[in-house]
């Protein structure tokens, strides 16, 4: 597996249809999922800067994970860096790119954030929530909501700056 760290023509695509066919087939999401996916990659890549992080992991069939550790993103404010657009296609399930990658953002925010970062999600990928919470992610907030076009639990987990034992 190839992992690059730029976004080259055709990522975004694949980025957004990985995300499309995995949500809808595994929780029911349509178009306005797909749409928002498209609309914040793309104002993303409008404003990428040296300091994010972009891992994308590609094999034969393509795109098969992503992650994005969005170090400008406007709303972040004190929450730090915002991790988004992390997926792996099921064919990479239990290969440890997932693992690997929020490794790679955790130190990555290390250096430029003193850790902090945040992520939105729902309630229900119990795998996701494991690794989050593995890499020091706590629950900040949880309310029903639409964000995703489909009524879910959303969530919003943190991660403050682990200090190192003295």
């Amino acid at each position: 597996m190839d992992i690059s760290e730029e976004l080259a023509p055709g990522a975004l695509g694949e980025i957004v249809t990985l995300h499309s066919k995995f949500y809808a087939v595994h929780w029911g999401f349509g178009l306005f999922f797909e749409t928002k996916v498209a609309r914040e990659l793309a104002d993303f890549a409008d404003r990428a800067a040296e300091n994010d992080l972009i891992l994308i992991a590609h094999d034969k069939n393509g795109v098969a994970a992503s992650l994005i550790l969005d170090l400008n993103d406007p709303i972040s404010e004190e929450r730090g860096a915002h991790l988004r657009w992390f997926i792996s296609a099921d064919r990479c399930r239990g290969t440890g790119i997932c693992r690997d990658f929020m490794a790679r953002a955790v130190a990555h925010a290390e250096g430029y954030c003193e850790g902090r970062m945040w992520l939105t999600t729902f309630a229900g990928l119990k795998p996701a929530r494991h690794l989050y919470e593995e890499f020091g992610f706590t629950l900040a907030s949880e309310e029903d909501g639409e964000a995703w076009g489909t009524r879910v639990r959303e969530q919003e987990f943190r991660r403050l700056r682990i200090k190192p034992a003295v």
